[in-house]
């Protein structure tokens, strides 16, 4: 049902392509509820200011602004459009009333909208539409709106039609109130006679509109069939509870530049958006106490500290209250672009919280088993490389800053290669992640390229008889042994046994046998890790004064070091199951995308809960993932992506083989 006026703030998420033209939209939203003084006018008047967007000249970061509409407050989340800074569009918008998809007026253009309408419509958030840049465009509606609707799996709903003259567009009509407008100054429009040439246009494009929401409203459906012409205000009751259900999709359109159409969108959110108690509800912990909150954003500031932005879903919130294990010391409120304390914050307010220790984004303080945002797996790495060894430690405190203000990122601890990882969402996050290690966080670093994880195993047998003696006056070392080395089954890994008789080696020195062992096995005769392997210790000799604890430990190593390169040794491959997931127009692409990185097709299904998309089994060799994100992306208009996991090790050989120990030996010079 309409909403109308509600006490507590409406959040609106901002979501779109980027330079789809959402920070213009907020900006000139500022300008015109009079919270900023300066109009946005092809120059940047707020935004994301952060070293990395700076770098990047894009926004990484999600922007906050409360406005004042109407007599109700609005908090504006502008989120980041690049989708490789999509989580933290996810964890925006389940903290929202309502998302506003705001997108271009290009039908080819469009389907880069498709992966992000999908994170809405699963995760119940309610939405509309505002098509950007209508002013120049030449694009016939009704072409627009059969565009929409092959990213949408809820049905498009045109909410106006433009008024057309000559190339350009001058002006709208509002299909729901049977009104025409033309643009003005300033953003400003006025209403106007309808054009009689539109008639019957408008006539068929309201029907339609009519007609689409009619099938979740049998009174309006018989209004249609009996062709009556049903009042607004049923017309507009019945926009806003199927927006608010997620049947629909409505769709407004403008220039956000120019300030056209920015007054509609405004009193569509008035009057049609949902209130807070849909948000609550979906954001709602099945345990919590009577005061509850949803982190959806982590900020490190200069001179603050630790900020916590969150949305209070239960109770209220105020400064020295305790919940759980975390006392509230302090509380900020948004006003306009900035910050002012405040002493207490209701359900429904969105507050920044200082010095929250151990909340992370997408927890729930107050509350657990709390629903969260779909977390994005990382699909590109690079390795971290400190330039001093002295920052090692400033290093690990920086990564966790940058771990707390993206969740999107992941740290993986490499010890086969002696590399640490730095995962994310592709070349630009990692861009991004780089600026802000070295200017805001002040660690001096640079990022390579990981080595991929090889492994070498054996396909012979061998028995071997090693001894290690070296005098050097006084006392001196002595261990004998005994050991036969033997293939494993693959997967199997590393297995040490003994069989001893007659105390010729004491049990004491047993265990160094094994280190020795073990310490080859680290590098073996190809230059990497041993696995699936087995090691029996079956003889060996001892000295009264000289064998010792690293004597056999030696003896063991010497053995290993003497009998392995006559083990035919073989090169493994690390091997990972992939799911690749892309509309189905973009499936010949991917399979030749894959045939091209060594991989091997193992079935397709839809993509569950994503209609219109498929799904792609495949292995491919952990080499040949490296860098696919950034090819798929380019392949599929940005809206491919996967999932990966290891899952077995192959062997290699040929050229193949030559080229990999040759750039391990390169790499070792």
């Amino acid at each position: 049902m309409t909403q109308g006026i509600q006490t507590g703030p409406r959040v609106v998420a901002l979501v779109g392509p980027y330079a789809s033209g959402k920070t213009t939209l907020l900006e000139n939203i500022l300008f015109m509820t009079e919270t900023t003084r300066r109009r946005a006018n092809g120059e940047r008047v707020f935004g994301d200011d952060s070293v990395e967007a700076k770098a990047l000249s894009m926004g990484v970061d999600i922007n906050l602004a409360s406005v004042h509409y109407l007599g109700d407050q609005y908090i504006f989340f502008d989120c980041p459009g690049s989708v490789e800074f999509s989580q933290e569009m996810r964890n925006a918008v389940h903290a929202a009333d309502i998302a506003v998809v705001v997108a271009e007026p290009e039908p080819e253009k469009l389907q880069a909208l498709s992966p992000l309408l999908r994170d809405l419509e699963n995760d119940g958030i309610p939405h509309l539409l505002f098509i950007n840049k209508i002013d120049h465009s030449n694009v016939h509606i009704r072409d627009l709106a059969a565009a929409l609707d092959e990213v949408s799996a809820r049905p498009t709903v045109l909410r106006h039609i433009p008024i057309r003259e000559g190339e350009e567009i001058t002006g709208y009509i509002d299909l729901a109130h049977k009104r025409a407008y033309s643009y003005g100054r300033d953003g400003q429009s006025e209403l106007i006679d309808m054009p009689a040439t539109l008639a019957e246009q408008v006539k068929d494009e309201r029907f339609h509109m009519l007609e689409t929401i009619a099938d979740f409203h049998d009174e309006l459906m018989e209004e249609l069939l009996e062709d009556i012409d049903p009042p607004s205000d049923e017309v507009f009751k019945d926009l806003a509870d199927d927006m608010a259900s997620g049947r629909i999709m409505p769709v407004l359109m403008g220039c956000a530049h120019e300030g056209y159409g920015l007054r509609r969108l405004m009193k569509a959110l008035r009057h049609e958006m949902p209130g807070f108690e849909l948000a609550s509800t979906r954001m709602m912990p099945k345990k919590s106490r009577e005061s509850c909150a949803y982190i959806f954003k982590t900020r490190h500031l200069p001179h603050m500290g630790k900020m916590s932005c969150g949305r209070v879903i239960k109770g209220t919130i105020s400064d020295g209250l305790h919940l759980g294990d975390n006392k509230i010391s302090g509380l900020y409120r948004l006003h306009g672009t900035e910050l002012k304390k405040t002493t207490i914050a209701d359900a429904g307010d969105v507050v920044l919280i200082p010095r929250l220790e151990g909340v992370a984004t997408g927890e729930t303080l107050g509350g657990t088993d709390a629903p969260k945002p779909q977390a994005l797996q990382p699909v590109y790495s690079v390795a971290v490389i400190v330039e001093d060894r002295k920052d090692e430690v400033r290093l690990s405190e920086a990564l966790t800053k940058l771990l707390d203000e993206d969740t999107s990122y992941a740290i993986e601890h490499r010890e086969d290669t002696g590399q640490l990882i730095l995962w994310g969402q592709g070349e630009i996050h990692m861009r991004a992640a780089l600026a802000r290690l070295k200017d805001k966080y002040g660690v001096n670093v640079r990022f390579g390229m990981p080595r991929v994880p090889y492994k070498e195993t054996i396909r012979r047998a061998r028995t071997q008889h090693s001894r290690y003696k070296k005098q050097s006056g006084g006392h001196g070392q002595f261990g004998d042994v005994t050991v036969e080395i033997r293939p494993q089954a693959p997967g199997t890994g590393f297995r040490f046994s003994e069989h001893i008789t007659g105390g010729a080696i004491p049990k004491q020195y047993i265990p160094s046998v094994e280190a020795g062992v073990k310490e080859y096995l680290l590098h073996g005769p190809l230059g990497f890790p041993v696995v699936d392997v087995e090691v029996e210790l079956k003889d060996g000799q001892t000295h009264s004064v000289d064998s010792s604890d690293m004597a056999f430990k030696m003896a063991g190593r010497m053995a290993m070091a003497e009998a392995m390169p006559e083990c035919d040794p073989v090169l493994l491959e690390p091997v990972e199951r992939v799911q690749v997931m892309a509309p189905t127009a973009h499936m010949a692409k991917i399979n030749s995308l894959v045939a091209s990185r060594r991989g091997q097709i193992l079935g397709f299904n839809n993509r569950q809960g994503w209609p219109g998309w498929e799904q792609i089994d495949a292995e491919i060799p952990t080499a040949e993932i490296q860098d696919m994100i950034i090819e798929l992306r380019s392949l599929t208009q940005g809206t491919g992506t996967f999932q990966h996991e290891f899952d077995h090790l192959t062997e290699i050989g040929g050229r193949l083989k030559d080229k990999v120990l040759g750039t391990a030996g390169a790499a070792s010079t």
